[in-house]
């Protein structure tokens, strides 16, 4: 599955996931039915060769009106104007009936009061990754100036955007309220309202209910703000890892200012703290940065067994999509070992075997928690497949959710952190061949050449030639999981440890054979 890691598009990869052979089935307590996918998207081939487990190879509106008094309203027009800093961060919509869900109301012609804007996301046109005014992976921050509301340029649009909602609302409340006054003239009754109860109780904010979780874990998730030396950055996400102050979060959202940049992080009670980078891995794409003057009240979250995972659990994501810190989504587990590639627009790629999701993720939720219903982390946030890879609305700009979302498993993630923490390096898991990139479905091919593109494929007296593979070979399978690409393999052999034995199911001259392979080690991103 190839993705967009926060706005940037990259060549996909296979969308199969590698299936276990037999797999047991997995209940889910009370976890909403998934609605079916409206659209599914084909992956491109994507060439070139890896190491596997390596070092890969880079891939070669108008404003809203209010309607005129009895005037006919059939719908009301998206009131959000397009801007540059905040695609989407600002839309009207209709009340929805439940998590990630959108419903949008219907009213015949001169009903009263009008109905709800159409529940349709509108996105600008956004720079990428390291250019232009702001990060293509979450909301400009140096662009967020204020200035005169005006079609596109930062905050100044989307504060023309909410008073032109506030207009709408406006004109609705005045309807409503010459509408009570008339009738009130005309009736000698006396007002018969009533008031609905505030106790928690009644408003069902028991323990384990997601606004009890949400008011657990806000407090220790952070807002990261990214400048590199030249000035730009973006916004994205992290979460308290421990008490020494180490904030985890993805290597795209901290990377721009890992040589000479600057990066803060603020807290949902609005104090801001000065941060810096412990260690950073590309290929995991995960990183820790550290509090400078930590506050003494940190409050890590809870880390889960991400391996208990069941898809059909409930899952709730924070983060800071297009800017808007402090955001709670919610969803369920889609899929389990769900192979992605993602890209910030560098010239290399991360490979995971993901945790996907339904709930809301959008730029700016990179590097954030995916809780389960316990409030305890099983996931870090970090690519979604967007409706368009073209873009947003014209074309260019950072697409929004459609319900694919894709999180590191938090077993990894750990893993990787403790490694940073250590040695501000990460450790990765080979058996020292190259691969094919390519989209085949019929597994990852051993190529005929080293990953740069001259020596062999398969490193002397490495640990697949120890193993007797050979350039040819087609790897269909790692332990139980169906192996279908280059990508899928890497993705899997990066969820062991060096020195782990796994078997590898390969096809020679169109025979099946099977071979014990012991985990080499390659220490860092070089």
């Amino acid at each position: 599955m190839s993705t967009e890691n926060e706005g940037t598009e990259v060549p996909p990869a296979p969308s199969a996931p590698p299936v276990p052979v037999d797999t047991p089935a997995a209940s889910a307590p009370d976890a909403p039915a998934q609605q079916p996918p409206e659209h599914s998207g084909g992956a491109a081939a994507q060439s070139g060769a890896t190491a596997a487990g390596g070092e890969p190879v880079a891939p070669g509106h108008t404003p809203a009106q209010a309607p005129a008094p009895g005037a006919p309203t059939p719908g009301v027009p998206d009131p959000y104007a397009h801007t540059a800093a905040h695609q989407g961060a600002g839309r009207s919509q209709a009340p929805h009936p439940g998590a990630g869900q959108t419903a949008t109301g219907q009213s015949p012609a001169g009903a009263w009061p009008p109905p709800p804007p159409p529940a349709v996301p509108t996105y600008a046109q956004g720079g990428g990754h390291g250019g232009g005014a702001g990060s293509g992976w979450g909301a400009s921050w140096t662009a967020e100036q204020p200035s005169a509301p005006k079609p596109s340029g930062g905050k100044g649009g989307l504060v023309a955007a909410v008073l032109a909602a506030a207009l709408i609302a406006g004109g609705v409340g005045g309807g409503l309220g010459f509408w009570a006054a008339d009738r009130n003239d005309d009736s000698s009754t006396d007002s018969t309202t009533v008031s609905a109860s505030d106790s928690p109780a009644d408003l069902k904010r028991q323990p384990g209910s997601v606004a009890s979780i949400a008011n657990r874990a806000l407090p220790s998730v952070v807002t990261i703000e990214a400048q590199s030396g030249s000035g730009e950055g973006g916004t994205g996400t992290g979460f308290v890892y421990d008490t020494q102050g180490h904030i985890l979060t993805n290597n795209h959202v901290v990377a721009s200012a890992a040589e000479g940049g600057k990066l803060s992080a603020t807290f949902s009670n609005g104090k801001k703290y000065n941060a810096e980078v412990v260690g950073r891995a590309e290929g995991y794409d995960v990183a820790v940065i550290k509090l400078k003057d930590k506050p003494a009240n940190l409050k890590p979250i809870p880390i889960a067994n991400s391996d208990k995972v069941a898809v059909g659990d409930s899952t709730i994501a924070i983060g800071a999509p297009f800017g808007l810190s402090n955001t709670v989504t919610t969803g369920i587990v889609s899929a389990k070992n769900r192979p992605v590639t993602s890209s910030d627009g560098g010239n290399k790629s991360s490979y995971m075997s993901a945790l996907q999701t339904d709930a809301s993720i959008n730029p700016g939720n990179s590097g954030g928690p995916l809780l389960d219903a316990r409030g305890a982390v099983i996931g870090i946030n970090s690519a979604i497949k967007p409706a368009d890879s073209g873009g947003g609305l014209g074309g260019g700009g950072q697409s929004g959710s459609i319900g694919l979302g894709f999180a590191i498993p938090v077993n990894q993630a750990k893993n990787v952190a403790q490694q940073l923490i250590k040695t501000g390096e990460a450790t990765y898991p080979v058996i020292g061949a190259s691969v094919a990139l390519a989209d085949t479905s019929d597994g990852a091919t051993i190529s005929d050449r080293g990953a740069t593109g001259s020596g062999p494929a398969v490193e002397p007296g490495g640990p697949a030639a120890k193993a007797g593979l050979k350039s040819g070979d087609v790897i269909k399978k790692l332990d139980d999981m169906v192996i279908d690409s280059g990508p899928t393999l890497i993705g899997q052999i990066w969820t062991h440890k060096p020195g782990d034995s796994v078997k590898i199911t390969y096809e020679r001259d169109g025979k099946e054979r099977t071979a014990d392979v012991i985990l080499g080690a390659r220490k860092g991103d070089s």
